[in-house]
């Protein structure tokens, strides 16, 4: 009983509690009805993720003790240091990342190749002995380089890195990002040009995080694309479009449906909300958004 009402007390001062434990569900000006039962059902069909950065406001034991609450099993783009306090809370970390990864630097330049490959083996290695399966990577800025040659960089850079990894049994995962407002020049800017990427290399452990916000900035076409692309894709990241923030029907994209349209290609890896809170209370948009996505 004691220990039952102190997670009521935590909740509650992180604003969430009563929306789990007494309210069976809740519909916002956003139109979506939020089924609060869901949240927490063990039969869920979809595996619930969240990237990190979006609430670095709340201490990351905190905030992996609430997103335990709302179903949420795994935190997105942690490092290192960070695995340890999700684990201790049931959770995993479902992307890895590390302060020596950059957007813009990446396997597209050869002169990057010899510091990313040292600095990414012992990132997969401690991901590996985490029982992490996911690291995230990066095209890197274009800076004038035709795709052919970013192709053929991104090949020679990887495949040494996918060797290693096959053997510890991580994926490599390139994120895609729109270069039209948020990533200017980012060369992985389109879903074909990362399935070309992946098709040339050849490996069961390289495959794309497909970021939904980015790809409607870029090409549109969501669900045709992800019946398209699926095979290529082990990862998915959700925002609204325009303005980067919740999922509901504030923004264009109809979340339901692509969500219905990324399980049925058979998907049973991680969709982590990755959008920039606007609602005063952030955990409440996050329940909102577990709720749209929940089937």
């Amino acid at each position: 009983m004691a220990k039952d009402q102190s997670r009521r007390k935590l909740l509650k001062n992180l604003g969430i509690g009563a929306g789990l434990l007494a309210i069976p569900s809740f519909s916002n000006a956003s139109g979506f009805d939020v089924a609060i039962n869901n949240l927490q059902d063990p039969t869920s069909k979809i595996n619930h993720s969240v990237c990190r950065w979006c609430y670095a406001d709340i201490p990351l034991k905190e905030f992996a003790i609430a997103c335990r609450e709302l179903g949420i099993s795994a935190i997105d783009l942690l490092k290192p240091s960070e695995w340890q306090i999700v684990q201790e809370q049931g959770l995993t970390c479902s992307m890895a990342t590390d302060d020596f990864i950059s957007l813009t630097d990446g396997f597209n330049d050869p002169e990057n190749h010899q510091k990313l490959q040292s600095a990414y083996i012992e990132l997969i290695d401690k991901a590996a002995d985490n029982d992490i399966q996911n690291v995230i990577c990066f095209s890197g800025s274009r800076r004038g380089m035709d795709n052919e040659t970013g192709w053929n960089n991104c090949v020679d850079g990887l495949r040494p890195l996918l060797d290693h990894a096959e053997t510890r049994n991580v994926t490599l995962v390139m994120e895609l990002l729109n270069s039209k407002v948020d990533h200017p020049d980012y060369m992985a800017d389109h879903t074909s040009w990362g399935a070309e990427l992946a098709r040339r290399l050849d490996r069961p452990n390289f495959k794309l995080l497909y970021d939904i916000y980015h790809m409607q900035i870029m090409e549109g076409d969501i669900i045709r694309n992800i019946r398209e692309f699926h095979p290529y894709i082990n990862h998915y990241h959700t925002a609204g479009n325009p303005g980067r923030n919740e999922i509901n029907n504030s923004q264009e994209l109809n979340y339901p449906a692509i969500i219905q349209a990324i399980y049925d290609t058979g998907f049973d890896g991680y969709i982590a909300q990755e959008f920039i809170p606007t609602f005063e209370n952030k955990l409440k948009a996050l329940e909102e958004a577990i709720g749209i996505c929940t089937i």
